[in-house]
């Protein structure tokens, strides 16, 4: 199963509160290695734009209002995550949007069964610690010189890269072996161990040998 890397801008915190999502970012991956397939699209809210979710990711209104909208964009979208594995950090607030703005058009939900949520794992494994994307990029020395506002795509890029490093994975590795028997081979310290019985015919040819080629031989 793929993976997609998901990540979404709003203009608010809460769907209930009649914020929408303004951009989404879907970036594929086979085992962890993109494969150059991206979904990317900003989207038309359809309202206004507070100031405070302008000064998080840079988008206005007017920027926005020639965008496509939700339900504009919805098909393509659910196609591109179906049946593949997402990744998101802080799953419960981009599901709360995503899935409120299906409904709102009577579309399938995401299955929560097939969301992994990053910021989970990473408080399961540095519980009593900061661990926003910021905190996590700076532990394990990813370059956030590029994040100067919120950006989706973005974020997907660098959250792959955090996931990576929060599986102790650091880089995918390709697995070079042939087949099962090399990789048992590899394993097992004692295959070249056999004992091997010499005949006394083969040790009486061996003896005779070096009585008469041992002259011979300047070492």
């Amino acid at each position: 199963m793929n993976e997609i890397f998901l990540d979404t801008e709003t203009t608010g915190l809460s769907y209930e509160e009649g914020h929408k999502i303004v951009e989404i970012a879907c970036i594929e991956t086979k085992d962890l290695i993109a494969t150059g397939k991206v979904f990317h699209k900003l989207i038309n809210p359809k309202r206004d734009m507070p100031i405070e979710a302008y000064k998080v990711h840079g988008f206005s209104s007017d920027f926005l209002k020639e965008k496509e909208t939700f339900n504009q964009i919805a098909d393509e979208f659910l196609s591109f995550i179906k049946d593949k594995k997402i990744i998101i950090h802080n799953a419960p607030f981009d599901l709360n949007f995503l899935n409120g703005e299906l409904a709102s058009i009577q579309k399938e939900k995401i299955n929560k069964e097939l969301v992994i949520d990053s910021l989970e794992v990473a408080r399961n494994k540095y519980p009593g610690t900061s661990n926003s994307l910021d905190a996590l990029c700076k532990r394990f020395n990813i370059d956030l010189s590029r994040r100067t506002k919120h950006n989706a795509l973005l974020d997907c890029e660098l959250l792959r890269e955090v996931y990576i490093n929060l599986l102790d994975a650091k880089e995918p590795k390709f697995n070079l072996s042939n087949n099962l028997t090399e990789q048992k081979i590899n394993k097992n310290k004692d295959y070249n161990k056999t004992i091997l019985k010499i005949s006394e015919v083969e040790l009486k040819k061996h003896k005779d040998f070096l009585k008469l080629e041992l002259k011979k031989n300047f070492y």
